[in-house]
């Protein structure tokens, strides 16, 4: 056990900034569609975007900024056009292969994402990474999206154990609200082009630069 005491028996990731540089690709493209149907952009939309589910986010598209589509059909187009620019390239972060497969020698892995289903399967076979993740969950499932804790615990449960016992890699402020509200050890690795903000980030136990510093001795000095 490392310095909060706990014992970490899974490591859970988010998908969206940690594993896969998603980011950019969600804000050019639910930009341009805001912008396609004469919407408004306000500064902070991205960040208010980030970890909300696709019912959440689809319907603040719809209703908020203007697009004024059926929030269904937002989805389905947004998340569309998502899925064709992973079809074509990847963005994964540098780094993330070697540390899904580090920290899958050492520990069942588990999934917490706002991003739906299709294109968590699409991240997980494009990148080989099936068969490392034993449990993944998207809030589509009929959860609330983050800082709601739902995600963890479900991931949690579904790796049968307490969210105590797992930590939670994340970058965003409403990503590391929602570990640390579901109990877990937040391990921080905030994106430089979406910093989380300071109050969201003091609920990381651990703060690194990058996925090369995300090793199990890492974990292990911080569990």
């Amino acid at each position: 056990m490392g310095v909060s005491g706990r014992r970490i028996g899974a490591v859970v990731f988010d998908l969206d900034g940690v594993l896969i540089d998603s980011e950019p690709v969600w804000e050019q493209v639910r930009h341009g569609l805001v912008e396609e149907y004469h919407g408004r952009w306000p500064a902070d939309a991205q960040a208010r975007l980030m970890g909300m589910s696709t019912a959440e986010w689809s319907r603040y598209l719809s209703e908020e900024l203007g697009v004024g589509l059926p929030a269904g059909q937002v989805a389905a187009t947004v998340i569309g056009q998502v899925a064709a620019r992973y079809s074509a390239r990847l963005p994964l972060m540098p780094g993330a292969d070697a540390a899904v497969r580090g920290l899958a020698a050492r520990w069942p892995l588990g999934l917490a994402s706002s991003s739906p289903r299709r294109l968590i399967d699409a991240v997980l076979t494009g990148a080989g990474w099936g068969a490392l993740f034993r449990a993944t969950v998207s809030t589509e499932e009929g959860l609330p999206g983050k800082p709601a804790p739902d995600v963890y615990r479900e991931a949690a449960r579904r790796l049968d154990l307490p969210a105590t016992e797992c930590a939670a890699v994340e970058d965003s402020s409403n990503g590391l609200r929602s570990a640390a509200a579901a109990g877990t050890l937040v391990i921080a690795i905030p994106h430089p082009r979406y910093p989380p903000a300071p109050g969201a980030l003091a609920a990381a136990t651990l703060v690194l630069a990058s996925l090369a510093d995300l090793t199990p001795a890492a974990i292990d000095a911080a569990g």
